[in-house]
């Protein structure tokens, strides 16, 4: 029986770990398989480990939220910690007062 070969940005369930996990790469040179699981950890499998496993296809997250790496405030502020500079940029003509020469 021929087994399924792995494609990047399937998900699977690995049923005796009972863990879903996504293809993230495949590397054909090394024998190698990079997935990362739904908690945001990455793992590396080979070839002949991946024919040993009993996988079932698997729907990935529904939200975004499911996954450890982003937490709540990560997705309520896409943009990170980024604050507005405190110093005024000096070539900014929109805050001219007016007292200065048109060169």
């Amino acid at each position: 029986m021929a087994k399924r070969r792995p494609v990047i940005s399937k998900w699977y369930q690995d049923v005796s770990e009972d863990e879903i996990f996504e293809v993230v790469a495949v590397d054909d040179d090394s024998g190698t398989i990079a997935i990362q699981y739904i908690d945001g950890d990455i793992s590396e499998i080979d070839f002949e480990t991946w024919q040993q496993m009993i996988l079932l296809p698997a729907e990935p997250p529904d939200d975004l939220r499911e996954l450890e790496y982003l937490d709540d405030e990560e997705l309520d502020n896409p943009r990170g910690n980024y604050r507005e500079p405190l110093w005024e940029d000096p070539f900014d003509d929109s805050k001219s007062d007016g007292d200065e020469d048109d060169y």
